[in-house]
């Protein structure tokens, strides 16, 4: 072979190889970075404690291409992932197998935005977590009845409910009861700064009976514009030693929390919640207060009323008076508008 055909020979061989080489690259790509869910829009994938590798692609089946599904399992046997599968909640999207992989391994979740609204209950709340996180119903409700638990989180059964400040707040799915406790707990001594303590102490209040008027405050209206006026309200009925004959109080004791009227009879159950039989707030918050409920009470209208009843426009807004005279006209005008609806 003469010189220029083995140059000839020795050219076409690199265009071969070139092309070949970057036929491979494509198909590595196409393997390792192309996106790996099937739908190509972000899915996840929940990883229990008890998930073992064939469970695991199981799972994965149900959102993954087919080639990228190959990729992760030929990945997961080079890099032993059955011992280290991790739980968690996982994205499966964009990013290929490769990325999903090392995400999966590492167990670098993707984490969970969990809102605490402004609800009634415990239960209620319980109902809110449990739909976004890993554990239970029963588990994170054993956990704030315990008495124990509240304890080290310097809270009662029932004033626990006061820790749990209305935000919207990042988690792990597979975060443990104890784990989510100790988060809200730093996330309620950040809430309570010391302006806000320090406004509590001057009111003659601690965080807990802040909490609790708050929750009073909130059940009462929802136009935020008038919380510190009822806030007042309260206040003034707490120094002059009255009762405060709250209507949610006897609402929560009863459990009727839809009632428009509050009966006679109800007046007289007993509990210690029912603030028409005992002076003084009931024995922790009859909800989750929101934040501008709080601040209401820390921040309070200074006048002399010690009445108030619901307009009777329905509103959501209250006439208020300073004598007992002035209350019983404006309940009049409330119960007719409500007898003229023909509401019970």
């Amino acid at each position: 072979m003469t010189k220029t055909k083995r140059k000839k020979s020795n050219h076409k061989g690199l265009k071969v190889a070139g092309v070949v080489a970057l036929l491979g690259g494509i198909i590595a790509y196409f393997f390792l970075f192309s996106s790996m869910s099937k739908t190509g829009e972000k899915e996840y994938v929940f990883i229990d404690n008890d998930d073992n590798i064939d469970s695991v692609y199981t799972k994965l089946e149900h959102v993954s291409t087919k080639h990228s599904l190959w990729t992760f399992k030929q990945l997961a046997k080079v890099l032993a992932y059955k011992k280290h599968i991790r739980s968690g909640r996982y994205a499966v999207g964009s990013s290929g197998a490769l990325q999903t992989f090392r995400n999966f391994r590492n167990g670098s979740q993707a984490p969970v935005t969990l809102t605490i609204r402004s609800v009634r209950t415990l239960g209620d709340l319980a109902n809110d977590i449990c739909k976004k996180l890993i554990f239970s119903h029963k588990d994170f409700m054993n956990a704030v009845t315990s008495p124990e638990v509240c304890k080290k989180y310097g809270y009662t059964p029932e004033t626990i409910i006061g820790m749990f400040i209305p935000n919207t707040y990042d988690f792990y799915w597979d975060t443990s009861v104890d784990e989510f406790l100790e988060k809200m707990s730093k996330e309620d001594k950040k809430f309570w700064s010391f302006e806000r303590t320090q406004k509590a102490e001057s009111n003659g209040f601690s965080k807990e009976e802040v909490m609790t008027l708050a929750s009073i405050v909130d059940e009462e209206t929802d136009n935020e514009g008038e919380m510190p006026k009822i806030a007042g309200m309260y206040i003034n009925r707490l120094h002059r030693n009255m009762a405060l004959q709250a209507d949610p109080t006897v609402k929560f004791a009863l459990g009727k929390f839809e009632a428009h009227r509050i009966y006679v009879k109800w007046l007289s159950y007993d509990s210690p919640y029912n603030t028409y039989k005992y002076k003084g707030l009931p024995p922790g918050p009859i909800r989750i207060p929101c934040v501008a409920a709080i601040e209401a009470v820390l921040n309070y209208v200074h006048h002399n009323y010690i009445y108030m009843c619901a307009k009777e426009d329905f509103s959501g807004t209250h006439n208020f008076a300073e004598t007992y005279e002035e209350h019983n006209i404006n309940a009049q005008k409330y119960a007719k508008a409500l007898t003229e609806r023909g509401i019970e």
